[in-house]
């Protein structure tokens, strides 16, 4: 891993609230490129469902922080 556990959950919980429970997903399985528009990010956990999310381009403003 480039950064440690310790690292990731600092940056993480600048952002969010960390509550019991909660996941962290870090990194990738070989042979997995960059995401492009288009592409749909899906992660499933058995007997609790799944989290599917759309990948579209960054607009030229660059992204928003609403």
């Amino acid at each position: 891993m480039v950064f440690g556990i310790a690292a990731l959950v600092a940056f993480v919980s600048q952002t969010m609230t960390l509550e019991p429970g909660d996941l962290i997903a870090t990194g990738t399985p070989a042979g997995v490129g960059p995401l492009t528009a288009g592409d749909v990010v899906e992660v499933e956990i058995p007997e609790v469902g799944v989290l599917r999310n759309p990948v579209s381009a960054e607009s030229r403003e660059g992204r928003s922080r609403a």
